[in-house]
């Protein structure tokens, strides 16, 4: 469920009327709901109870540092996967026991930095990247938690650019190989081996990928038990579906009853790493038609947000559905593009939509998560501004950025014809 709802024919984000916001913010506008996020956050600690994991949202999903301070404060941890990510949960003050850090290319700079903050562990990708996080360690004088991902082989069902547990994917390592590593693990002085990661993919609508590759990961845990290895930590990753359009996803209830017997079996402590199922539903992203346009085969409604604002349609052919701020019943085929200077620039295509005109607003829904932390300059645009509605109160998140902002760290080079 989630806190955009119509009243009267007028789309509302909690008490508060979302065309109200876009005239107020102005457009493109990424407006949430606070309630929606912390919702579906206890939803899935409440689903969970029984074995009281940490459930680490995912930052990239969205990293926005208000967002990250509400789940911060309700208990959460967060997963990073880069440097500027360790930043942002500094900022946002995440204790530094309630961070783990994946990514299958961690630098030196960003491997010290995580190192000096005292991160739970890595989630580490590779022998060579488990050598060099020792190395670094080493040269620290420190000792460094870390958790071996394990690719587990596993088709996750969902779109082939967000599956990640298949071994011709370039994340984890097979089974085998982690086993090797896990024999010799005493080699690595300065670092503590003491857990098991898993991610297999994003948008997964079903249970029994996670079932399969839970399974395999708990063979393997009793596989290192008979020669005496033992772990502390087990993270299953994340990757819950949410629903764009007709999906049926597991609820958080099923997905927990589905594992939990799993998960006691291994005897280890639980981490999740949930971002998308936190935040997707939590979001939508506000346009303004500009033009309506009429083709000798299409009708066109192009709107001020584009996908340097919202890339999921363009890099996935994604679907978001779009909703009118004020209800209008009659429908019409056409596509809703945006106005940067690619074919790719979409939001909808071949679309069943409000008859809407021009100077109008569209809601395009389900735009929380790989929305604004995915969007770009491209065409030198501005970045939209972001809103939190937290009940009848509208707070900016970000302000939109200004044409200076475009070229703050550029230099520009005077009297080349001299040079």
């Amino acid at each position: 469920m989630h806190e955009f709802k119509y009243k009267n024919n007028q789309l509302y984000c909690e008490n508060i009327l979302v065309g109200k916001l876009a005239k107020t913010f102005g457009t493109p506008l990424y407006v949430y709901s606070y309630h929606t996020l912390i919702d579906h956050y206890l939803k899935l600690k409440s689903a969970f109870s029984e074995i009281n994991p940490l459930i680490c949202y995912s930052v990239k999903a969205n990293s926005n540092l208000s967002i990250l301070k509400a789940l911060i404060a309700k208990g959460a941890g967060l997963d990073i996967v880069s440097g500027g990510e360790l930043f942002r949960a500094q900022k946002a003050a995440c204790p530094a026991q309630r961070i783990v850090y994946a990514s299958v290319g961690k630098t030196d700079k960003e491997i010290s930095a995580a190192i000096g903050r005292g991160i739970l562990f890595f989630n580490v990708e590779s022998l060579a990247e488990l050598k060099n996080i020792n190395r670094i360690a080493k040269g620290l004088n420190k000792i460094t938690r870390v958790a071996i991902r394990i690719n587990p082989d596993v088709e996750a069902k969902t779109h082939k650019y967000i599956s990640t547990g298949k071994i011709t994917n370039k994340f984890g390592i097979d089974l085998d190989s982690a086993y090797k590593v896990l024999l010799l693990r005493a080699k690595f002085s300065n670092l503590n081996i003491c857990g098991l990661h898993i991610h297999i993919g994003s948008q997964i609508t079903q249970s029994a990928p996670f079932v399969e590759a839970i399974k395999k990961v708990s063979n393997f845990i009793q596989r290192l038990k008979s020669k005496g290895i033992v772990l502390e930590y087990l993270n299953i990753g994340g990757g819950l579906g949410i629903i764009y359009d007709h999906e049926a996803p597991q609820t958080a209830e099923i997905y927990a009853n589905e594992i939990i017997p799993l998960l006691k079996k291994t005897g280890l402590k639980i981490i999740m790493e949930p971002g998308r199922f936190i935040v997707g539903n939590a979001g939508i992203l506000v346009v303004k038609v500009l033009y309506i346009k009429h083709t000798l085969k299409k009708k066109f409604i192009i709107v001020d947000g584009g996908m340097n604002d919202l890339i999921r349609p363009a890099l996935y052919s994604a679907y978001h559905n779009i909703w009118p701020l004020a209800k209008i019943a009659k429908t019409e085929k056409a596509d809703v593009v945006g106005p940067i200077c690619e074919s790719g620039d979409f939001l909808a295509k071949e679309r069943l939509i409000a008859k809407v005109k021009e100077g109008d607003y569209l809601a395009v829904m389900s735009a929380g998560a790989y929305g604004f932390s995915m969007s770009s300059n491209y065409n030198s645009r501005l970045r939209a501004a972001e809103v939190m509605v937290i009940k009848n109160k509208a707070l900016v998140i970000r302000k939109r950025e200004s044409a200076q902002d475009l070229v703050r760290n550029e230099v520009m080079v005077n009297n080349l014809t001299k040079l």
